[in-house]
């Protein structure tokens, strides 16, 4: 929200109270309270009629710093995010000169009895800093609303990333940002997973401690500070260092909530019903028998919203005209070796049965006269289930426990994002603007438990649109409503990119766009697409009025999904391993490049590749003409498709080349070990037997990797040695027929590994 009229004026409507001194401070405990009034204190009858800021420094993680601003004590309501604190140990001091508070590296003071500042330094050097003006308390004479606000100020080529999934550009600079959850699609500046949390380029991060909208400027009032704001009479933030972007999201999700790895079996083929196609229980074993004819491996089938009776969700039931006998097509499902998943909301239609049950029981949000706050959008008479209210969040899990006692695996926890914050009341009287955002948080938290209670801690996995502060805990997300079209591909990755450098450790999107238009996916947007999909973290067919059966669109579709779905499904003991030790760090599976290469500033505005782990490069192809554009960072990189290898310079190199519709690139970084196993058939196998070792451009020295099992574990273990043209391999936990593959330029050498060892000369 811009509060100014260029940079010298306010705007009219705006009173603008700004901290010009900190007057005193006080240690209290492991914090600093500091009292900074709105003017220069330089006699007494200065602190007469004159507001302030009372400023809270704190530190809940090492390396972060609490920033609270308070100018009215009032009594907020909630909901707040919760915040984890392990009582780091400071070092506080406070004279007559400066009050400051170290913890790890991160340092932050504020000088006394001068001119406003209050500066941010790691290892002597400047993060961060609010200056005089930055930091006000804004009343709106027109609306009387109170906003407070803080301007942290940017270096010279600072970048800044992230604020959730947005479809604006990668890099934020020059961006208005209102972290407001809406249902807009993937082509516009609205979002469906807004997260005030910030990465810079400069080695630190800023997390809001505000549930409800807020506004961020980012060099788009004052060109040269990140502004955030919101309404009320305080504002919360943290200051979290690195430096590195990885260090930072440890750190975020360290104080947010832990990134929860989801089941092997979920990282296999999801194919959908699509949204408004007829289906019943004879058109879903077509496809399922469908995929095993064509030999496309498949692992989850979903069934989205028409499994129930139309004008009726959501009543969690299945429509018993077009299956009949749900417990014995779950059944016939997973005799076939697939999972299933259905969708829902939390809304639910007047025409429902449950409706009536949850009116009466007070289990529906109200407006403030009582009634039940309803509307005609989406569905006639939409009511909204209030998971503020224990008891109808233990309602809505028996509901759910009823399907996955009948064989469902997991639910795609559609929408959450259009909760009304006007003329509502929620049971245990949170504010509705704080509750907007904060909704989808208990909404995916109810279904994600319910899931662990029924089928086991490490089985819970959903398919979730929403998200706030906290939804890294409860995945996996997919990007929403995109369109059928080669611009709408790239669109989503960016979201998909700035949403994982926002705390988040898995994603997913609609393979071949959701929204036909006027026709089906081309086939060569569906093959594309299909690449993209299945290197994502998690991989789904899904549009809204066509099947996305790749034999609908032609042979070479059906060779592409297979190729590549038998890709996935043998790097898994690879994915599976990057995916738990990332999860376990805070960091995501898909990474943008810069997350990766963060000191070669040539990756900075990348958003058109990632990395797949920390060592394979994808770059989708965005064209039908199979035109490929990719940067490479300094070293060898080698195709594991044909095994072409690529040597970028110190500088790195763009790359431009044409790729058959069947390929495109996906490249190893040199020195990596891959895990591989070519005969895999699901997701979820023995990641450790009967696998293939891949040598890549392996260097003098050593390197080495370990395996997970499937629960995250860590189960074996290979080191690797060079010296000149000897390699050494020592594996333990490795079990059954292991072959090692060293690519070594374009030749490949094979050997066996026997009682753990193999030695190769090349």
């Amino acid at each position: 929200m811009k509060f100014t009229n260029g940079y010298w004026l306010n705007r009219e409507e705006f009173d603008v109270n700004s901290p010009k001194e900190t007057y005193d401070a006080q240690k209290v405990g492991k914090s600093i309270s500091a009292f900074a009034p709105y003017k220069r204190i330089m006699n007494r009858g200065d602190q007469l009629n004159l507001g302030a800021t009372t400023i809270t420094l704190s530190s809940p993680i090492e390396n972060v710093i609490g920033v609270e601003l308070e100018h009215f004590d009032t009594n907020e309501h909630g909901p707040e995010f919760k915040i984890n604190n392990s009582d780091p140990d400071v070092d506080i001091k406070v004279d007559d000169k400066i009050a400051g508070l170290q913890s790890g590296d991160l340092k932050v003071e504020l000088p006394l009895r001068t001119d406003f500042e209050m500066k941010f330094t790691a290892n002597g050097q400047l993060v961060t800093q609010s200056e005089t003006n930055a930091q006000a308390t804004i009343w709106n004479h027109d609306t009387k609303v109170n906003y407070m606000r803080e301007q942290l100020s940017m270096g010279i080529d600072e970048k800044i990333y992230g604020l959730g999934e947005r479809f604006t550009n990668f890099v934020k600079n020059g961006q208005v940002v209102d972290t407001w959850n809406q249902d807009g699609g993937t082509g516009s500046e609205q979002s469906y997973k807004n997260i005030p949390f910030y990465i810079s380029s400069n080695g630190y991060g800023v997390f809001v401690d505000e549930s409800q909208k807020v506004s961020f400027e980012i060099g788009s009032e004052n060109v040269d500070r990140v502004q955030f704001s919101t309404e009320g009479q305080s504002l919360k933030y943290y200051v979290i260092y690195g430096p590195t972007p990885k260090e930072i999201l440890h750190r975020y999700t360290q104080l947010t909530g832990a990134i929860k790895l989801p089941p092997a079996w979920s990282f296999g083929l999801w194919l959908t019903t699509s949204f408004t196609t007829d289906y019943s229980e004879e058109t879903v074993l077509k496809f399922i028998d469908g995929m095993q004819a064509h030999h496309i491996p498949l692992d989850v089938f979903h069934f989205d919203c028409f499994w129930q009776k139309g004008f009726e969700w959501c009543t969690l039931e299945w429509d018993k005209e077009q299956f009949p006998d749900p417990e014995g097509l779950l059944k016939k499902i997973h005799d076939r070796g697939i999972k299933v998943c259905v969708w829902l909301n939390p809304y639910i239609a007047q025409k429902s049965p449950l409706f009536k049950e949850a009116k009466e029981k007070g289990y529906l949000l109200t407006r403030e006269n009582g009634d039940v706050w309803q509307w005609d959008l989406w569905q006639a008479g939409n009511g909204f289930v209030d998971f503020t209210n224990p008891d109808a969040v233990k309602w809505y899990q028996d509901k759910l426990r009823v399907l996955l006692d009948m064989g469902v695996d997991s639910f795609k926890t559609d929408f959450g994002e259009r909760i009304p914050s006007e003329d509502v009341k929620f049971f245990d009287g949170s504010n509705p603007k704080q509750e907007h955002n904060y909704y989808t948080l208990q909404y995916n938290r109810a279904v994600y438990e319910v899931i662990q209670q029924e089928k086991g801690e490490d089985e819970a996995v959903l398919f979730a649109r929403s998200a706030t502060v906290g939804s890294q805990s409860y995945p996996v997300h997919w990007g929403g409503d995109c369109l059928s079209n080669y611009n709408s591909m790239r669109d989503t990755l960016r979201g998909g990119l700035s949403f994982l450098l926002s705390g988040f450790g898995f994603w997913s999107h609609d393979i071949g766009g959701f929204e036909d238009g006027p026709g089906t996916p081309t086939p060569d947007l569906y093959k594309r697409w299909s690449q993209f999909g299945l290197l994502s973290s998690h991989s789904r067919y899904h549009g809204s009025d066509v099947y996305r059966v790749p034999w609908n669109f032609d042979d070479e579709a059906v060779e592409n999904t297979r190729k590549y779905v038998n890709l996935k499904l043998s790097l898994m003991p690879y994915i599976y391993t990057e995916a738990a030790h990332s999860a376990a760090y805070g960091n995501p599976f898909m990474r943008p490049m810069f997350l990766e290469f963060g000191d070669d500033a040539n990756v900075y505005d990348n958003a058109t590749q990632y990395m797949f782990g920390s060592k394979v490069l994808v770059a989708p192809i965005f064209n039908s003409e199979g035109k490929a554009h990719f940067y490479l960072p300094s070293g060898k990189w080698t195709s594991i498709l044909d095994g072409k290898v690529y040597q970028a310079p110190q500088t790195g190199e763009w790359i431009n080349e044409t790729f058959d519709e069947l390929d495109l690139p996906v490249l190893v970084r040199q020195n990596s070990i891959i895990v591989r196993n070519e005969k895999a058939v699901h997701a979820e196998y023995d990641y450790t037997k009967d696998v293939d070792v891949h040598l890549y451009q392996i260097q003098d020295g050593k390197v080495s990797t370990s395996v997970v099992d499937k629960h995250g574990h860590d189960a074996a273990e290979i080191n690797v040695e060079r010296s000149n043209n000897q390699i050494t391999v020592q594996a333990t936990g490795l079990s059954g027929d292991i072959t090692v593959y060293v690519h070594e330029g374009t030749n490949v050498v094979k050997a066996d590994l026997v009682d753990g060892k193999a030695q190769i000369t090349l």
